[in-house]
């Protein structure tokens, strides 16, 4: 994976790569339901009750979703091989996609989430819809390979805050992730 900077700007909506040439590839990063689905998932899986305190933990605990060499290796079992699901950025707090706001106002607009701010952490939590919805995607046999991950991601950090787990990334990961230059993609072949 480049180290170079990420922008992010290709995702957009699955409905929005219609006018794509279909000779063009379409990679899962770049659709913006494909983050949802995502996020929703972590959400019912690793929150409780369906919801995370702080946007902090949701993410630290997305990068452990995302680079599975990375949870791999903090669980002591070495690095595997096993492909990255979506980029992530060094950010001032650790690996970031700066498409979590995007992703959220878009969940959000849909009523699947209510994000509030009852101190000073956002709270994120699946309403009725999106429970729903996200038992739907649990089900779907296409997303056992990532429940089940997401199960072991909760298992292991589930009951650690988020600054817990980015100090645990940053002792762990500091040439893949905290040495890294802030806005560069961070790789799982470190």
């Amino acid at each position: 994976m480049s180290s170079s900077l990420y922008s992010g700007a290709r995702m957009k909506a699955l409905r929005h790569h219609a006018s794509r040439p279909a000779a063009l590839p379409l990679l899962a990063d770049d659709v913006l339901e494909f983050h949802a689905g995502r996020l929703l998932l972590l959400l019912l899986t690793c929150g409780v009750s369906g919801k995370v305190r702080g946007l902090t933990k949701m993410a630290k605990l997305d990068f452990f979703i995302r680079y599975p060499d990375f949870f791999n290796v903090v669980q002591g079992q070495g690095v595997e091989g096993a492909p990255i699901e979506a980029a992530m950025v060094r950010h001032h707090y650790g690996p970031w996609d700066k498409r979590y706001y995007h992703v959220l106002a878009f969940l959000e607009a849909r009523a699947l989430i209510a994000v509030s701010k009852p101190g000073k952490s956002v709270h994120l939590a699946l309403t009725k819809t999106g429970k729903k919805l996200a038992r739907k995607l649990l089900e779907e046999p296409s997303f056992a390979p990532l429940v089940a991950h997401m199960r072991q991601v909760n298992e292991a950090f589930g009951a650690r805050t988020g600054n817990e787990l980015k100090d645990l990334i940053y002792q762990t990961f500091g040439e893949d992730v905290s040495d890294r230059p802030l806005g560069h993609i961070i790789g799982s072949e470190g």
